[in-house]
């Protein structure tokens, strides 16, 4: 007991001197950096936020959700209409303390909203199971796209432009940092193993007393709240916001995401998305040179090839620092 709680302060102490020196790199060097490259660095770590938290409805859990982007959105457009509305009716009033404020209260007002529609759709759907959830979360994604497509107040069709640009590479990776240290801590902790007991046998979990409808629905909450982080941050880094940008294509490359990187491995989705995020730019002077863009033709083909190889993912269920125990046959540890 001890030496477990002497584990878990080391590792609590670990993430907070990371936030640190993200904060400290963003005060220092950041600015410094190619704006091109440091567009691909913010981008690779909102996909870093997604896919974490869609791991841990798909992954460790052992759903199947297909609608992460509409919970994406939801975050995206409610963040960025408070801090719209609030600059346009006191733009006097945005000293950088206060647009720190203000935006940290946008993100968790986003987030919430997210987690609440989460919620919503969660409920009725997550007594489904296999590809019954998966028709019916792509349905609801769809849904929320299409509402926001038809509210005036966000501009509907003609999206949301002049969001403030509050977001850099602190405030993204300041969420990297808490959404893997959130899920983290959850999945190794005793209520998180209810998480892996619904994934591994539904029935038997039951047996044992889990109330799996309630662990499904709250790993779909906590994913669909840090989605909504994820699309503050993206809404405040583009400065614009279209519903066509959070179609069911969005959704998928999320799912593919986590998929290559490992069903199961936080780090995994961490390198694959940081892999995926910036494998379209590394291939863009191809259609330099070419004059025809064959970036989605080569993407797509290293996709079918790492599934072919590797079908359980680039990690699998382990994660990149784990020590992998060799026991011999009869062996028991």
């Amino acid at each position: 007991m001890i030496d477990s709680l002497k584990q878990g302060n080391k590792t609590t102490l670990f993430w907070l001197f990371s936030l640190l020196a993200v904060w400290m790199a963003q005060a220092t060097w950041i600015d410094q950096l190619n704006p091109y490259y440091l567009s691909i660095l913010i981008y690779a770590g909102i996909n870093i936020i997604l896919a974490v938290s869609l791991n841990l409805v798909n992954g460790f859990t052992g759903q199947f959700s297909m609608g992460h982007a509409g919970f994406m959105s939801v975050g995206g457009y409610f963040s960025a209409f408070l801090t719209t509305t609030y600059l346009a009716k006191n733009p006097e009033l945005m000293s950088e303390f206060q647009s720190f404020l203000v935006f940290l209260g946008s993100l968790l007002a986003g987030g919430t909203i997210a987690a609440l529609v989460g919620y919503g759709v969660g409920l009725p759907s997550l007594r489904l199971k296999g590809d019954y959830l998966a028709i019916v979360t792509l349905g609801f994604g769809e849904i929320i796209r299409v509402v926001v497509l038809n509210l005036d107040v966000v501009g509907g069709a003609r999206g949301l432009p002049n969001i403030p640009g509050f977001s850099n590479f602190g405030w993204v990776y300041s969420g990297v940092m808490i959404c893997i240290f959130v899920i983290w801590r959850i999945i190794h902790s005793s209520y998180g193993r209810g998480f892996l007991a619904v994934r591994e046998d539904e029935i038997a979990a039951e047996a044992m007393g889990i109330n799996t409808t309630q662990v499904k629905v709250r790993a779909f909450v906590i994913g669909s709240f840090f989605a909504g982080i994820a699309g503050g941050l993206f809404a405040h880094t583009l400065r614009y916001l279209n519903p066509q940008t959070f179609d069911f294509n969005r959704s998928f490359e999320i799912i593919i995401m986590v998929v290559l990187g490992g069903m199961g491995s936080i780090t995994g989705s961490v390198v694959a998305a940081v892999f995926l995020t910036t494998l379209r730019e590394l291939l863009r002077p191809l259609q330099e040179w070419t004059h025809i863009d064959f970036r989605m033709v080569i993407y797509s083909l290293m996709l079918i090839f790492t599934m072919l190889l590797r079908p359980q993912g680039l990690l699998g269920t382990r994660e990149l620092f784990q020590r992998r125990k060799q026991l011999e046959p009869g062996v028991t540890p």
